[in-house]
């Protein structure tokens, strides 16, 4: 049986109620086997294969994939839920989940029928799972300085060069690759082994980390490593535009996990303010933490509607660069400010291993500079507003 024809990840609105069944159920996963074990693991910078596991049987791998293609076909209010759920138990957990869904949307939204037919099936199973290759040493925020090179050679395309900051990159067996062609940036899929090498590729450093521990971050190395022609996404020359669309989905998914993280170190101070007492009352009855507080959950609220409304936008299908970027902006900041006032709120307490405070101290950062740094999320809002004035003139 041929799929109808798809519509782009997560547009299909999913029942109120269903979505809410759901977030609730992966809520009940994180609180019963995530944040036990969260903190050893973290420390350890150990990968959560058992959690992992877990989260395949639950289909968080294929949540935005349409049921045509084997998915829950869940839409991106849903999604982001979920990714709350998930960064307010454990931030690095939403990193395995989204790289994953950033190659699923490449491939659903500039794929031909057979690359959908061949490879979204496998990975809303979990069985193959997938990795966004963009960036590089010398090529971060600035993706068209990118000189990793794809050379046609015949019915393939001969790879060579080095990508940075590959999340799953060594696990991945699918990853979405974007390299210099004749005809400018090309979108490849790229399918791998699972491990260190595979053919043409091998992975040439692990990055340490402050946080985002427990999920490998990789350089991975392409030497003359020959890649199927028909593994070509689109058209040649069109993967900047393609790639940079799928990192909307990628920075509403930062925005999502930054909120989990802004919650869960915004939770941990409320409780620590009702139950720690000095001077013969609790310290949430003192005024200096109870303007903390107002404004922790003020900001917290922001970044929540703000997120909401780019996931809304961008399912619609409407454009959504300046919304996604002020979420991921905003979320981010909030992240980090809320872990910081956590934290001292703690006083002592948080700056102790016994509490997990600190590690929404050193999670928080990465939000700010993952999927395009702040400074850059700026420019992107600041272009978009200018943009849209002029076509409203």
């Amino acid at each position: 049986m041929t799929p109808e024809p798809s519509r782009p990840a997560g547009t299909v609105p999913t029942d109120p109620e269903v979505r809410h069944e759901i977030i609730d159920t992966v809520r009940r996963f994180v609180t019963n086997e995530v944040i036990p074990v969260a903190s050893e693991l973290e420390h350890d910078d150990t990968y959560p294969a058992d959690i992992v596991a877990q989260m395949r049987e639950l289909g968080l791998f294929g949540v935005t994939i349409p049921e045509a293609y084997g998915g829950l076909g869940l839409d991106l209010l849903t999604y982001i839920g979920i990714i709350e759920e998930l960064a307010y138990g454990w931030m690095s957990l939403t990193g395995v989940v989204n790289t994953h869904t950033m190659a699923a949307t490449l491939i659903l939204a500039h794929g031909s029928e057979e690359q959908k037919r061949r490879w979204l099936p496998t990975m809303a199973a979990g069985d193959r799972r997938g990795a966004l290759s963009l960036s590089e040493p010398d090529a971060g925020s600035d993706t068209r300085n990118i000189s990793c090179k794809a050379s046609r050679d015949g019915d393939e395309y001969v790879v060579n060069g080095t990508k940075a900051w590959v999340t799953n990159g060594e696990r991945a067996g699918i990853v979405a690759l974007a390299a210099r062609t004749e005809e400018g940036i090309s979108a490849f899929i790229v399918e791998k082994e699972p491990g260190p090498r595979s053919g043409g590729i091998s992975v040439s450093r692990h990055v340490g980390k402050l946080g985002y521990r427990g999920v490998e971050t990789v350089e991975m190395s392409y030497v003359d490593h020959r890649v199927p022609a028909a593994n070509l996404i689109g058209e040649a020359g069109r993967g900047l535009p393609q790639i940079l669309g799928v990192l909307e989905v990628g920075r509403i998914n930062i925005a999502a996990r930054a909120v989990g993280v802004a919650r869960a170190a915004f939770d941990a101070a409320l409780a620590y303010a009702c139950q720690r007492e000095t001077f013969g009352k609790p310290i949430g009855e003192h005024q200096a933490i109870q303007l903390k507080l107002a404004d922790m959950a003020t900001r917290l609220e922001a970044a929540r509607l703000l997120t909401r409304n780019a996931a809304e936008r961008k399912a619609a299908g409407l454009r959504c660069d300046v919304e996604a970027g002020m979420a991921k902006l905003f979320a981010s900041e909030t992240a980090l400010e809320l872990a910081t006032e956590s934290m001292r709120i703690h006083g002592g307490m948080g700056y102790t291993v016994d509490l997990p405070v600190e590690r929404y101290y050193r999670d928080a950062p990465l939000m700010v500079i993952g999927e395009g740094t702040n400074e850059i999320q700026r420019l992107v809002i600041a272009r978009g507003l200018l943009a849209r004035a002029r076509a409203a003139d």
